[in-house]
């Protein structure tokens, strides 16, 4: 998706207030942002507590400022400097993390950004956008814009299948029809499982939390209500997931299903390190553990 950003970004470049910061990342794929942008594309070097400060510095003399890096590095690192700098004084700085979920693979545990928006949605006023297709980024992009307070944005892969037809971005899509569970799924990992879910069961992508700030279509809980089985997958811990907020939400409406299925992250280490399909699979995030998931229901 990162390609797609760098893309939007340059639409939104013309704007005089607009800075983006960077922590020494993006080469070899933002330099028609720093083209477009000139002086007010600033690389911040490896510092990106310090990065942190000043976007929301900027922010505060009314600039458009956006604060970018592998989503661990900025999110994590620079946390404090989140919370007590950006989110404390409600300030819109939009903080860009590339690589949500497994998506660096090989580079370990320090690289994996799984626990990211549960740690970003603990912040007042925060709002996460997780895409879940390359082409929602020209819609993403304004939307971001749009919001008033602090924004995270997760950056990963777009997967869609081949001569599929993505719908146009909405917060909550429905991406596949069927007489079996309703399965949710956030940001990315629902393109992957388009094929699994094709006359099987009614798939819904997320790309817009918290809950709070995007509830759910009256269509997803018509169907919900009639599934009796719900499934949330998500590239991230159990722990602060959009799984154990929309089942909170849900026990609270009195809208809980009789069945709820989790599937999640469910570790930084495993016993050997592999791509981002072999640590989702690892923690039966793939298509076939969805299928399984799907195939228990048809038999309970």
């Amino acid at each position: 998706m990162r390609t797609q950003f760098c893309e939007a970004m340059v639409t939104l470049a013309q704007s005089p207030d607009l800075v983006f910061l960077t922590g020494d990342l993006g080469f070899m794929a933002l330099e028609p942002l720093r083209s477009a942008l000139g002086n007010r594309f600033i690389n911040a070097g490896v510092s990106e507590q310090n990065m942190v400060s000043v976007a929301a510095g900027l922010a505060k003399q009314g600039l458009d400022a956006w604060a970018y890096s592998i989503a661990p590095f900025i999110y994590a690192r620079g946390f404090e400097q989140i919370r007590n700098d950006v989110a404390f004084h409600n300030l819109p700085v939009k903080i860009v993390g590339n690589g949500g979920g497994y998506g660096y693979g090989v580079m370990g545990p320090t690289h994996h950004a799984i626990e990211d928006y549960g740690i970003m949605l603990t912040l007042p006023h925060m709002k996460a956008f997780v895409p879940v297709f390359d082409q929602d980024l020209g819609a993403v992009i304004p939307a971001i814009g749009m919001h008033s307070g602090p924004s995270y944005l997760r950056l990963g892969r777009g997967e869609t299948p081949k001569q599929y037809t993505v719908p146009a971005y909405k917060p909550w899509r429905q991406l596949t029809q069927g007489h079996g569970p309703v399965v949710i799924a956030v940001g990315p990992l629902a393109g992957s499982y388009i094929a699994a879910c094709t006359d099987r069961a009614n798939l819904w992508a997320v790309a817009e939390l918290p809950l709070s700030k995007n509830p759910m279509p009256e269509a997803l809980q018509t169907q919900l209500a009639a599934a009796g089985h719900l499934i949330v997958a998500e590239e991230h811990v159990a722990q602060g997931g959009f799984g154990a907020a929309l089942a909170l939400h849900m026990m609270q409406s009195g809208q809980m299903t009789p069945r709820f299925t989790h599937l999640y992250a469910t570790a930084h280490h495993f016993a050997g390190y592999g791509s981002q399909q072999f640590l989702r699979t690892q923690s039966q995030l793939d298509p076939a553990s969805l299928l399984a998931a799907l195939d228990l229901q048809s038999f309970a």
